[in-house]
């Protein structure tokens, strides 16, 4: 990994490190989660992605803007890593900048809710999750019980992918990855 891939695109938006939102190969308990985000990350916690559809793809899934949730799950960098992690997601997502005509996914802002816990019991959403905290973002902890929506990075479909996948794709339905699935290599969200 160059130095050259850890920082943003030029005509990214502003990012003030923001959290990722990852849903697939990237989760807890899934490969690419032990390969890329082992010692990078603190604060995992799920997360849902509203106004979005997930997909399933050879090995991997893939998100796009459509009428359904996401779920998966937000993480933030260890501090003074960063660049790092941005650049090596960037290269395992096969994103080259914004609207690059051979980028697999785009990675966008978008705003994702963090469920709160309710008192009925435990749910399964606290497994691999920081408990009922929040995550922390800019040195301040955001998102905790009943907070709003917070911004992250998200690796969506690029525009090639996403108009396969409308017109002939696979729909999981409920838009959680599955996990346990064969291993189609080192890959996506």
């Amino acid at each position: 990994m160059t130095a050259a891939m850890s920082t943003p695109h030029p005509g990214s938006p502003p990012t003030d490190e923001l959290p990722f939102f990852v849903y697939g190969t990237l989760l807890p308990g899934e490969p690419n989660h032990e390969l890329f985000l082992r010692g990078r990350t603190t604060g995992e916690r799920p997360a849902v992605l509203p106004r979005a559809l997930l997909y399933d793809g050879p090995g991997y899934p893939y998100a796009i803007d459509g009428h359904g949730r996401v779920h998966g799950t937000l993480l933030t960098a260890v501090p003074g890593v960063y660049g790092e992690l941005l650049g090596l997601l960037d290269h395992l997502e096969e994103y080259l900048g914004p609207g690059h005509p051979r980028n697999l996914y785009e990675r966008v802002v978008r705003e994702v809710e963090l469920p709160g816990e309710s008192g009925a019991g435990r749910g399964g959403e606290a497994a691999g999750g920081a408990g009922q905290g929040g995550v922390e973002v800019g040195g301040e902890e955001v998102g905790g019980e009943g907070a709003g929506p917070v911004r992250a990075w998200v690796y969506l479909a690029a525009a090639a992918v996403t108009r396969s996948l409308r017109t002939g794709g696979s729909l999981i339905d409920g838009g959680r990855w599955v996990t346990g699935r064969p291993p189609g290599g080192p890959r996506t969200p």
